[in-house]
């Protein structure tokens, strides 16, 4: 297949879907809370820095989004990109939106007294990356050269 017939789009397999792995994940941990009890009282201070992990979470989710649609590009992993963004929150994070989705994945059951989204946010980030995130960044390296190569080596891939 010659360049102008290849398909424009990172080659992320179809049925995955990082919000839906991240709710995956999210499930996961609840689970995993309620059926491998800590024998240690969980402080309030925790259970607030689960709560404080969740608006973070949310505060990256819209900057991502409000940036993609300033530059007027998909938000869909498996779709084709208009632009590169590296502006606003995306100066700090290549990842904004899946930062979003790790904080949740620990702050949600943090915030209701389950350590467990500790245990399985390095197993999350691990299947993005795999999964998703490496694909991205192919895609995007092939399509935008040197102005992605660029911004990689300025910018990190979680934070």
């Amino acid at each position: 297949m010659n360049e102008s017939q290849r398909e424009d789009h990172p080659n992320i397999n179809k049925n995955v879907h990082p919000p839906i792995v991240a709710l995956l994940y999210i499930a996961l941990a609840f689970l995993l809370g309620y059926f491998v009890r800590v024998p240690l009282a969980i402080p309030a201070w925790v259970k607030t820095a689960g709560l404080a992990l969740i608006i973070i979470g949310f505060i990256l989710a819209f900057g991502a989004f409000n940036e993609f649609h300033k530059a007027h590009t998909t938000l869909d992993p498996h779709g084709s990109v208009k632009a590169l963004v590296t502006n606003g929150i995306y100066r700090f994070t290549r990842n904004p939106i899946y930062l979003g989705f790790l904080l949740l994945i620990i702050g949600m059951p943090l915030n209701s007294g389950y350590l467990s989204g500790v245990v399985v946010a390095p197993f999350f980030m691990s299947t993005l990356n795999r999964l998703v995130i490496e694909k991205e960044e192919a895609y995007l390296e092939e399509k935008f050269k040197e102005q992605y190569t660029g911004y990689k080596s300025r910018v990190r891939r979680w934070l």
